[in-house]
Parts: C-alpha cells; structure tokens; sequence
C-alpha cells in the first residue's frame, strides 16, 4: 500500500472514530433526559412486558389518583404529602410548592420526579387532570356558533 491510500485510510478511520465518540456522547446526554412513564402498581411490581422495576434516583413520571385522605399539608410550609393509586398499589409523594388550581382527593395527577426510598416519589411537578368533556364555554360558543349552518340551507334541502 502505497503512502497516499495509506494517509487517506487513517483520516477516514479518524472520522469515523469522532463520529462514533459523538454520537455516543450526545445519546449520553440525552439519556439523563428521559423521564419514563410509570403507574404505581408499575413502580410496585415492574412493567408489564419486562417486569423491569425503577430504581432510587431515577427521573420519572407517574400517574394515578390522588388517594381521598391522603392529603397532609405542612401549615408552616408549602410542602404536601399524598398517595396516588391504581388498581395494583399506592405510592406516596411529597411535593413543596402551589398545587394546580384542579387538584383534590379523588382526581388524576400526574407528578414528575425522582424515585426515592421505599417507592416513595419526590416530586418537582404536578399536573392535575380535568374531566376531558369539559368544554370552556368561549369555546363551546364558538362550536356552535361555526357549526351552525346557512340560513338559505334549510330551503334548498326541502325543495
């Protein structure tokens, strides 16, 4: 091989080692970002294809109901401690912080957060769950105010 094809094979082989480097590095990062989403009975027994359990310190999110009774608030503090369900379990959260206007025992959340000790989540976020048949009523209006049809439609069908 002579020299020229040989300084030709090492830059090739060069890029193709700082391209791997990069990708693996950027997939590197963008793994810390990755926020699963669990139930508390998945927290409890594992996902169900894989019966992989999370493990303390992980990123994740998990949704439920908020368990009536639950709820105890710090009265010096905005931090509050509260149990989500579902039909396989409960797990407890504490969260410090303003609860969205919709939270209340009994409604669905959603809570983003680090799995800690005992499946007990540490939250950063809660997200409260309305009723998806709820319509503003800006928006209602509109519906039907767009949905209506033409005046002269009527008679053109009956003729």
């Amino acid at each position: 091989m002579n020299i020229r094809r040989k300084n030709r094979l090492m830059i090739a082989l060069a890029v193709l080692a700082g391209l791997a480097l990069t990708i693996t590095l950027v997939l590197y990062a963008l793994r810390s970002n990755i926020d699963l989403f669990y139930t508390p009975g998945e927290i409890l027994y594992g996902k169900r294809e894989t019966h992989e359990l999370p493990t303390v310190g992980q990123r994740l999110r998990v949704g439920g109901m908020v368990m009536p009774g639950s709820v105890r608030r710090d009265p010096d503090s905005l931090k509050v401690n509260f149990s989500i369900y579902d039909a396989e379990g409960s797990v407890d959260v504490t969260y410090e912080g303003i609860l969205p206007d919709l939270f209340r025992e009994g409604q669905g959340v959603v809570v983003q957060g680090e799995l800690g000790e005992n499946n007990h989540v540490q939250a950063k976020e809660v997200l409260a769950k309305h009723d998806e048949n709820y319509t503003p009523p800006e928006v209602e209006k509109a519906m039907q105010e767009n949905h209506r049809r033409p005046i002269g439609d009527d008679k053109e069908k009956s003729q």
